[in-house]
């Protein structure tokens, strides 16, 4: 019988998961992980970790099944949230999730259920997995949950063939009702528990509160740019291609100063709440920070040119491809489909491999094209690779 450790987190995907490999007839063992001990930035009615424990140990011994929890605080702390620190301080956007995924579910997990002889390591992600056999031997596909509206693959994005062999997505073939009804069906305490919110396995968190931990509030100005102001990439390139990828920038000499923030590293691109600036006939966003002059600009309604491009680009260290069969060389160029934020629809583009890195050519512009964030890029149903946006 072949063993297989679940991530149980107390909500109820995770259960229903567990329940449906205990159907399949694997030897199922379920495994909370503890990766936050700090409470004061997060919002205590909105399932804290100790409450989330106490439902998947309740799931564990309404479905029969051995349970036990892991710490895993200290390489959270270092592997996710120093990160996120390190690259807000850029004036970056990191994204959790997904480096949750790649570097605590998927890897220190793994390897401490490999340890207690595990086959198989499971999540209650909406996506799949797929096996495709070829000259070359096998592979290991992600392919997108068959519930478009929960779909998660994205945040799979920086998984490797060997941690997908390893990999069991139960609940990939079903939609989110269905997962409810199974687990009402069940009685589980996790049945009508709502989604969590926020970072993974932390709760849900008031993000400024939590980077003011380390960054803190520094005075600065907030500048408006017009519709009208010249908007361009002041960084030297080579080729249209080069330039159109990169990040828009702007001196105050570009705009009005408008305002003041309490520090440009709490600011993304694409930002409308929490600007704390009236007056103005319609919505403000976030275009762009500069957190070493300490300005944050902002632009006026959300058809801002500033807020869109048609292309990004991953430096080569960044480029990551979850079918490495695939992989495109130097030179070479091909469609597909890509997003740049969970839930986003797919958008036609056309990626183009250089040496320095790959390029994301969009058909139409996209809105808020963030650094730091992760570009995910499809074939059809399977995502085939993603990469950091520089």
């Amino acid at each position: 019988m072949k063993r297989v450790i679940i991530g149980l987190s107390g909500g109820v995907d995770s259960s229903v998961a567990a329940y449906l490999l205990k159907e399949q007839g694997y030897e199922v063992i379920g495994m909370f992980m503890k990766n936050w001990h700090d409470d004061s930035v997060t919002i205590s009615d909105e399932c804290p970790w100790i409450d989330d424990s106490n439902d998947a140990m309740l799931v564990a011994q309404k479905l029969g099944i051995p349970f036990q929890a892991i710490d895993l605080s200290k390489e959270y702390k270092e592997r996710i949230v120093d990160y996120m620190f390190a690259e807000y301080e850029r004036g970056r956007t990191p994204n959790p999730d997904v480096l949750c995924n790649r570097e605590i579910k998927f890897d220190v997990f793994l390897k401490a259920a490999m340890k207690l002889r595990a086959d198989y390591v499971a999540t209650g992600h909406y996506c799949r997995r797929g096996i495709e056999e070829t000259e070359a031997g096998t592979s290991y596909r992600l392919l997108a949950g068959k519930d478009k509206n929960k779909d998660q693959s994205y945040f799979l994005c920086q998984l490797t063939q060997d941690q997908l062999s390893k990999a069991l997505f139960p609940i990939g073939e079903l939609t989110k009702p269905e997962v409810r009804k199974i687990a009402k069906d069940l009685d589980l305490v996790t049945a009508e528990k709502k989604d969590s919110q926020g970072l993974c396995f932390v709760g849900k968190v008031r993000l400024p509160e939590f980077l003011q931990q380390q960054l803190k509030p520094k005075k600065g100005k907030v500048i408006k740019i017009e519709h009208d102001a010249p908007i361009f990439s002041r960084v030297a390139g080579t080729s249209t291609l080069e330039i159109i990828s990169r990040a828009f920038t702007y001196t105050p000499t570009d705009g009005k100063e408008i305002g003041e923030h309490n520090g440009a590293h709490y600011y993304t691109i694409g930002q409308r709440k929490g600007l704390n600036i009236g007056g103005f006939p319609e919505p403000l966003f976030v275009i762009g920070t500069d957190t070493r002059q300490n300005i944050i600009y902002l632009g006026m309604r959300e058809d801002h040119p500033g807020l869109y491009r048609k292309a990004l680009f991953v430096p080569q260290n960044d480029v990551h491809w979850v079918r490495p069969d695939l992989k495109l060389a130097t030179g070479a160029e091909k469609a597909y489909s890509a997003r740049i934020r969970y839930r986003q629809d797919l958008k036609p583009c056309k990626l183009i491999q250089k040496e320095e890195g790959l390029y994301v050519l969009f058909e139409e512009s996209q809105k808020a094209i963030t650094s730091g964030q992760f570009v995910a890029w499809y074939d059809g149903d399977e995502l085939l690779g993603s990469g950091v946006i520089g």
